[in-house]
């Protein structure tokens, strides 16, 4: 196991850090500012896997098919595709920033992307329980014609915020460019890959196909660096710590836990579905896969995470 091997994973949503601040530029400067922090790891001569999450940007380019349907009869952009724009989008982002970070600062390294798909099970439960939130919402003034032209949605009602289209969230199987990723990794570069989770495949008769499905990032990174014999998986996200008791007087901050005091708190109700709770589950599942280490913390505490124990470690 490679000790200066890291695999981190970034959330969509750090790239949005204000609700006026999510045009294509501002996403831009938020990833320069990220990846000062990787930079940071990289001078101190660790090697990065990188992943990422698309939620918000999987919303926007779906938005603008939409609209593109609606006013020009232009055809739908298909899921797959959108969750492969993300990837090439993001991805050049990040390598781009990180890049431009190295050679300023002297530091050898050079960061690329691959575009990712990752292979799910047809008959997997998830493609029966869709639940996974895609796009934007729509009020009950467009509700009608949204199920006129797109029969095949299924939406849900979240009170105070109108309808929103649901896709299954299958389980990730395999990593289909792991190999390519590998042999990148030997040569010495920084890996951007499984952007969004991945693009979401199954095997037919005729190779792969894609399919209409989201796969939780934080799950397709913990399977991809478990192959890739990963000791260390940092999730980045926009606290400095994990919280027992969040939001409420009594919120403690958790400095490290071990992978059945994880289990019980997970019980006990402290991390909320959709925000912490998978993150957790994804390191649990990392560490009985034969991690060694999970670190969660913000962006600007990693090299201290790494280092000094700063942020939320767990451990088998």
């Amino acid at each position: 196991m490679n000790d200066k091997l890291i695999l981190v994973a970034i959330g969509g949503n750090s790239l949005i850090k204000g609700k006026r601040l999510t045009t294509v530029e501002d996403q831009h400067r938020a990833v320069r500012q990220t990846v000062r922090h990787f930079a940071d790891l990289v001078a101190r001569g660790y090697q990065l896997v990188i992943s990422h999450g698309n939620g918000p940007q999987v919303g926007y380019i779906m938005l603008r098919s939409e609209v593109a349907h609606r006013v020009t009869g232009l055809h739908l952009v298909p899921l797959p595709n959108v969750v492969a724009d993300t990837q090439g989008s993001i991805g050049y982002q990040i390598q781009q920033s990180l890049n431009n970070e190295l050679a300023m600062r002297g530091v050898e390294g050079h960061c690329v992307t691959v575009v990712t798909q990752v292979v799910v099970d047809r008959d997997d439960p998830g493609f029966e329980r869709p639940s996974k939130p895609v796009g934007g919402f729509y009020d009950d003034e467009h509700l009608e014609s949204i199920r006129r032209d797109y029969p095949d949605w299924t939406l849900v009602n979240e009170p105070g915020r109108g309808f929103r289209r649901v896709v299954p969230s299958p389980e990730p199987r395999e990593v289909v460019e792991k190999p390519v990723v590998e042999t990148l990794l030997r040569s010495g570069y920084h890996v951007v890959t499984v952007g969004g989770g991945g693009i979401p495949v199954i095997r037919t008769n005729h190779g792969l196909e894609g399919v209409d499905a989201v796969i939780d990032k934080d799950l397709a990174s913990s399977l991809l660096a478990n192959q890739l014999g990963i000791g260390l998986f940092i999730i980045s996200t926009e606290v400095e710590q994990v919280a027992l008791n969040f939001g409420k007087p009594n919120q403690q901050g958790i400095d490290s836990m071990t992978v059945r005091e994880a289990e019980q708190y997970i019980r006990e109700g402290h991390f909320a579905p959709g925000s912490m709770l998978p993150k957790i589950e994804a390191a649990l599942r990392f560490l009985k896969g034969g991690g060694r280490r999970v670190v969660i913390t913000a962006p600007e505490f990693l090299e201290d995470a790494v280092l000094n124990g700063r942020g939320t470690h767990i451990v088998p």
